[in-house]
């Protein structure tokens, strides 16, 4: 027990330090290296099991949505448009984001948002305060944690988005708190939302897969001109990420953003549920245009001169997951090679192969599905959420309308005393492939274990139904109305 203390007071200071933004440059490389290695072996005991929890109903969701410049205006945008939903609460360090939130508010006709501003903290007061259910996290990611753990200690469900946690150290933390205060802390991850990756895993869970064998997921996408992206005040644009704050993680030789690719693949394959990841290999190409490009780009400005000498992660890095049952995973991550995007989703069974990039297509063996084919696999394995809110999702939009979907599916749950489509285990273990990538990157590629969050209780925890599950009551406002436009295209 004394052990245990010892590590979650550990893991409190870390929170501290995550809080000043010092947590990952404090130490030096081999004892942060030593730190990932024993957080990944840690095993502390379960407080209680949040997989397939369901917390009490709520027939109004209070959201507090903390962020609201970049994405979070987006987020502020799409809960205007879900029945039963209240938005009561604006939370900013910039009094002009939140004012750009409550004018989202205004143009939707729902009153004005009680305004937490003007201080890196100010989402305590809020957390503390009786005026919401749910916080809702969209800041720079040193932030998640100390808003999430926030949230949950005062009696509020946390939705944080990707990634939710930086460390392990962190990870452990949301995984005992959650436990602790049954407070549901869920990952934001949308793509797990879009309508390929729900038909698909609509098809794995009516067997058409057979037995999954291997997955690939990525996030390539080049994001140059949003991490570089030069504050302009007159339009309360202070860079695509405010402070330049996505720029500063790319320092971090690891995959800063394992989620969009991994955590469709994770749900096809049940894990946490029935199977988990074992263990980790990473590796990283050197950089060969990022630096070069800011070094260019500093001589024509000096804001751009802070980054000109930094030791800047590689183009591309490549994680090889093997899970239990003896499944694989590949994961990729490169946002400065100039190539086409792409989040790869690839699944193989014994039965059925699907891939959506480069080319969507679905094949049993060596043929490919024609389009006659295709339609029928829509129309008979199109899950009934699809049916139910897709077009309305294409309608009020969000990367197509997966943000939508999984805004609703969360208020849906939360209303009907659903379990979560990805709980605690989830966000803790897709986030944790960033410090163990890190890890592995460090030591030519040696394998690492993945740690289990449920403690073993992925043996026996059941996958949770997507479909709608007793759920669907939830509808839909003023889906013709003009939007704002707030949203932003970046991810």
């Amino acid at each position: 027990m004394s052990n245990r203390r010892s590590f979650l007071k550990n893991m409190t200071l870390a929170s501290g330090a995550l809080a000043s933004g010092s947590l990952l440059t404090s130490c030096g490389s081999e004892e942060r290296f030593a730190k990932i290695k024993a957080a990944a072996n840690h095993q502390p005991e379960m407080h209680f099991n949040m997989s397939g929890y369901a917390a009490p109903a709520l027939d109004t969701v209070r959201i507090g949505i903390v962020g609201i410049g970049d994405r979070g205006a987006g987020a502020v945008e799409r809960m205007t448009f879900i029945d039963g939903v209240e938005i009561t609460a604006l939370c900013d360090k910039r009094q002009a984001a939140v004012d750009g939130g409550q004018k989202i508010l205004q143009e939707a006709g729902l009153p004005k948002a009680a305004e937490f501003t003007n201080s890196e903290t100010a989402f305590k007061e809020m957390c503390q305060s009786d005026l919401v259910d749910l916080v809702y996290i969209v800041t720079s990611w040193e932030w998640h944690i100390p808003i999430a753990l926030e949230a949950m200690e005062n009696d509020k469900h946390a939705a944080v988005e990707v990634s939710t946690a930086r460390t392990i150290e962190e990870c452990w933390q949301i995984v005992e708190t959650s436990e602790r205060t049954k407070k549901h802390c869920v990952i934001l991850e949308n793509c797990c939302y879009d309508f390929f990756e729900l038909l698909t895993l609509n098809m794995v869970r009516q067997g058409v897969f057979g037995d999954l064998i291997h997955g690939e997921g990525a996030y390539i996408h080049n994001l140059d001109y949003w991490m570089l992206r030069e504050p302009e005040d007159d339009k309360m644009v202070d860079g695509a990420y405010t402070d330049f704050w996505r720029m500063k993680e790319n320092k971090r030789h690891a995959n800063v953003y394992p989620t969009h690719g991994l955590g469709p693949i994770c749900q096809a394959m049940n894990i946490n549920r029935g199977d988990k990841m074992e263990y980790l290999t990473a590796m990283m190409s050197d950089d060969f245009n990022f630096s070069k490009n800011i070094k260019k780009l500093a001589k024509e400005n000096p804001v751009f001169e802070q980054f000109k000498d930094w030791d800047l992660r590689g183009n591309m890095d490549i994680q090889l997951i093997r899970t239990h049952k003896g499944r694989t995973i590949m994961l990729q991550h490169d946002v400065t090679s100039p190539r086409p995007y792409s989040r790869i989703h690839m699944l193989s069974g014994t039965e059925c192969f699907a891939q959506k990039w480069p080319l969507k297509h679905i094949a049993f063996g060596h043929d490919v599905a024609d389009a006659d084919k295709m339609k029928e696999l829509e129309k008979k394995y199109t899950p009934e959420i699809l049916k139910r809110v897709g077009e309305m999702a294409k309608k009020v939009g969000g990367h197509g309308g997966m943000d939508f979907i999984m805004d609703w599916r969360l208020i849906d749950c939360l209303r009907n005393g659903l379990p979560m489509d990805m709980d605690v285990y989830d966000a803790a273990s897709w986030s944790s492939i960033t410090s163990l990538s890190e890890w592995s990157i460090a030591n030519k590629s040696n394998s690492i274990d993945v740690p289990d969050f449920t403690r073993g209780a992925w043996k026996t925890n059941q996958p949770v139904d997507m479909s709608l599950a007793g759920g669907g009551t939830t509808g839909v406002r003023n889906i013709n109305r003009e939007k704002s436009g707030k949203q932003l295209s970046a991810e």
